[in-house]
């Protein structure tokens, strides 16, 4: 299961397929009971995180002959690719609604934009409406945070990044760039990617180690960077081009110079910016305090499933094709 490498393949299942067998209606119930507890702060937060999730076009709407009923969507068993971490994490919400509620939904790293009203973990950033609905989809691996004892004034002065790089120029050029550069570790940790260079090629190296360097590039893969949310909560920056995939991390909201260290994308300014941070470390400690703030709204589990809920609910509420009542009402 590569969805999960690296994690406890054993609790995930466990604690999945235990929360799968919970009936729907008591599911929804405590849903219900977490939303009517939240304060006034995390309904303003909820009601401005939805809106910037869910911005269908005007008249959306299904196609009833693709889309899914909510009483079918039931975990693929017998399918080869279950993507079982992005299954379980919609499951979570949409199983709330009424069986015969329909939707589409489109697994997997995504980067364009989708005909049909979506659920999807990711899709580009673009201002005003789209049929891309985001939600939190494969959440075990990409909403990782991370407790950094060490200082960014202790720590390396370098950039280090470690991914595995398949047809990704982006990632292809940082290396051509900076593989052997006195001030970067940089390598892909895969030999089989597209137009392998050997010398590019460096080991694994844990998080816990990339933590040793002041500067860790987060640069978009098939969609949005992995690593981002990790390095953002820690005491190294986050460097990177302008993001040009969002997810449910609101990439789209992010701020260069306040939020991470924004670099061309050609990354002809690297050294340049990391040599201003390194000699003006008071400033790069802003960026890391304004950095933690943005993590910080992704911490409160119980608000992060209420926002999910309402994302899926107004789904439905703007999807759903109005029907006459007697005396010409919509119901």
């Amino acid at each position: 299961m590569s969805l999960i490498k690296g994690y406890n393949k054993l609790s995930f299942y466990i604690g999945n397929f235990s929360k799968y067998a919970v009936p729907d209606r008591i599911c929804k119930s405590v849903l219900l009971r977490e939303l009517d507890r939240l304060s006034e702060e995390e309904r303003r937060m909820l009601d401005d995180r939805v809106g910037y999730y869910i911005r269908l076009k005007e008249g959306a709407r299904i196609d009833e002959g693709k889309a899914v009923a909510v009483g079918d969507f039931k975990y693929p068993f017998g399918e080869k690719h279950k993507f079982s971490a992005y299954f379980f994490d919609l499951y979570e919400s949409v199983r709330c609604f009424a069986p015969e509620k329909r939707f589409h939904y489109l697994f997997g790293d995504v980067d364009f934009e989708t005909d049909l009203p979506t659920f999807v973990k990711s899709r580009p950033i673009v201002p005003g409406e789209t049929n891309s609905v985001v939600c939190k989809l494969n959440k075990v691996r990409h909403f990782r945070f991370v407790d950094d004892k060490r200082t960014f004034r202790a720590k390396k002065n370098m950039l280090v990044f470690r991914n595995e790089v398949r047809k990704q120029p982006q990632r292809t050029r940082l290396l051509e760039m900076y593989c052997g550069h006195p001030m970067c570790d940089v390598g892909q940790i895969n030999r089989d990617g597209y137009e392998m260079r050997p010398e590019h090629v460096k080991p694994y190296m844990s998080i816990r180690n990339q933590l040793e360097y002041k500067f860790v590039a987060c640069i978009e893969g098939h969609d949005v960077a992995t690593n981002l949310k990790w390095v953002m909560s820690s005491n190294s920056l986050a460097v990177m081009p302008r993001p040009k995939i969002e997810s449910w991390f609101m990439e789209g909201r992010l701020v260069g110079g306040y939020h991470y260290v924004e670099v061309e994308d050609d990354y002809s300014d690297l050294v340049e910016k990391m040599d201003y941070y390194i000699s003006h470390p008071s400033e790069a400690e802003k960026i890391l305090r304004h950095a933690h703030e943005y993590v910080d709204m992704f911490r409160n589990e119980t608000l992060e499933r209420c926002i999910q809920y309402k994302v899926v609910q107004r789904y439905f509420e703007q999807t759903e094709r109005p029907s006459f009542a007697s005396g010409g009402v919509f119901v």
